[in-house]
């Protein structure tokens, strides 16, 4: 599904400042996995997830999408991948403050273009597999820090992605929602099948 080989990131490329975050990452993630990145804080994670959700490229390497050359594909290319293939959730939630839970969940499958009557339908299943059935009209800032967690998890199931990308999805919740939403994960992982 994903084959990273050599991937290496640099920034400031030929100024005396020069940074070198990925050193030859070579990675292969198979479908249906469940994989974590850890590493210290600045040791390259984010921006490793960012190349394999195609948000970046690298600057030397080659990474395969099922197969295909990221590196060769342009920009409108990669803007349908990851709208089609890849769901994205952040720490900081990226939801949008002036819509309520459910047309954040719906809002990628707005841009896929699906009909209002099945985005309403799949957003509302969404919400409830992620225990947020109850929430459906709130706006972002009448959630909590692990409701608004679930809501973004929601959104990135939305187009039905066979990959599921967190950078740091419990970093701002305290413990015990943290241990929740990795629960949350785990339970996507077993029921949707999701990498």
């Amino acid at each position: 599904m994903l084959e990273l080989k050599n991937i290496v990131k640099k920034y400031f490329i030929g100024e005396p400042n020069e940074l070198e975050v990925l050193k030859g990452i070579s990675l292969v993630i198979n479908e249906g996995e469940l994989l974590s990145i850890v590493g210290q804080s600045g040791s390259g994670k984010s921006t490793l997830m960012n190349i394999i959700g195609a948000l970046d490229r690298p600057t030397e390497g080659t990474y395969f999408l099922d197969g295909t050359p990221i590196e060769s594909m342009t920009d409108n290319e990669l803007s349908e991948i990851r709208n089609q293939k890849i769901g994205f959730v952040f720490q900081t939630f990226n939801l949008i403050a002036k819509i309520d839970a459910l047309n954040n969940v719906e809002l990628p499958m707005f841009y896929k273009g699906v009909p209002k009557k099945i985005r309403k339908e799949r957003a509302e299943y969404l919400l409830g597999l992620v225990g947020m059935e109850d929430r459906l009209t709130h706006m972002p800032n009448e959630l909590s820090g692990g409701q608004k967690q679930r809501v973004a998890i929601a959104r990135s199931l939305a187009n039905e992605p066979s990959i599921i990308l967190a950078d740091e999805p419990t970093g701002s919740l305290d413990t015990e929602t943290g241990n929740i939403v990795m629960e949350l994960f785990l339970k996507i992982h077993r029921e949707e099948k999701k990498t």
